[in-house]
């Protein structure tokens, strides 16, 4: 499994602290397409550990609707091609054959169960194709989650918008319509990008459950090294053909001792971490890890003043 990540700071970089805690969208858009999927010294590796999962696991990590295929087919063209263009030799061949080098593997588009997970299978980013229906609602209609944080991706599929994100506590206030508007806006051509963070004892990508694993063996003295600090990169393109918005997550992870050598980072996710409602700290399974996170970042931050 992959359950032991390069650091690269890829958390620290993207996790969007904010002190107070404010529940925002925090949408920016991106300058090109070249900044549009991330890859890094782990993409093999995670790229084997999503195959496992897709294997192993396919119900748990994978999706679809009927009538999907369409929107499938347009991400994965755009998809190879992102990757051709800006990430040249990790995926060569035509439109009929993809060999993926590094992997040692070919993949043939025509063969494929599914168009969304041959494009999975290419990228460290999990995939979500979000369709509007006949009445206009925005439904997830295929889903490739290999890397959830704490999310259950069967009970998902189908749905609309805001009842996929009505258990997180304060969405449908706060950001439900915002939501809405911006998926009835976005246009072909612009990426969005946003993020958010968690906190886990855990740097597994694969975290489909709500709750910590080790529960009360987290404490002040392993606090550095048994948690981590978990940042969520997500993006939302739409597509001219089908007019399908595809939402790609990518998971970057540090120990939160890497924070160590950051004292402002660590006033902010004290501070954050502080004024995060109750109910959503429950949701993001925080409380039993609260107090030793909190004394970790306060004795860094003290070495700011």
């Amino acid at each position: 499994m992959s359950d032991g990540p390069s650091v690269h700071g890829g958390a620290l970089r993207h996790a969007p602290l904010r002190a107070p805690h404010r529940m925002v969208l925090g949408l920016s858009l991106l300058p090109d397409e070249s900044a549009w999927l991330e890859l890094d010294a782990d993409w093999a590796r995670d790229l084997r550990e999503k195959h496992r999962l897709l294997a192993e696991r396919r119900a748990q990590v994978f999706g679809e609707c009927p009538g999907s295929g369409p929107a499938q087919a347009e991400v994965r063209r755009a998809v190879v091609a992102a990757l051709r263009t800006h990430h040249p030799g990790r995926v060569t061949g035509d439109d009929h054959t993809l060999d993926v080098p590094e992997l040692g593997e070919t993949l043939r588009p025509a063969e494929a169960a599914s168009q969304l997970e041959l494009a999975s299978r290419l990228v460290q980013e999990d995939l979500c194709v979000m369709e509007r229906d006949g009445a206009g609602v925005w439904r997830l209609t295929a889903a490739s989650v290999c890397f959830p944080t704490r999310w259950d991706l069967p009970s998902k599929i189908g749905q609309p918008l805001t009842a996929i994100h009505d258990p997180v506590p304060g969405y449908r206030a706060a950001l439900g319509a915002p939501a809405e508007r911006f998926f009835d806006g976005l246009r072909p051509g612009r990426i969005a990008v946003r993020a958010n963070w968690s906190l886990v004892d855990s740097p597994a990508l694969f975290q489909p459950l709500h709750g910590n694993r080790a529960g009360g063996a987290v404490c002040r003295e392993n606090v550095a090294e048994r948690v981590w600090l978990r940042a969520e990169r997500q993006t939302l393109r739409r597509f001219p053909d089908t007019g399908a918005i595809l939402f790609t997550i990518r998971i970057h992870r540090d120990r939160l001792g890497a924070l160590a050598t950051e004292p402002e980072r660590a006033r902010l996710l004290a501070d954050d971490l502080r004024t995060l409602p109750e109910d959503l700290a429950r949701y993001k399974s925080i409380p039993g890890l609260r107090e030793p996170v909190l004394a970790f970042l306060d004795e860094v931050a003290r070495t700011a003043r």
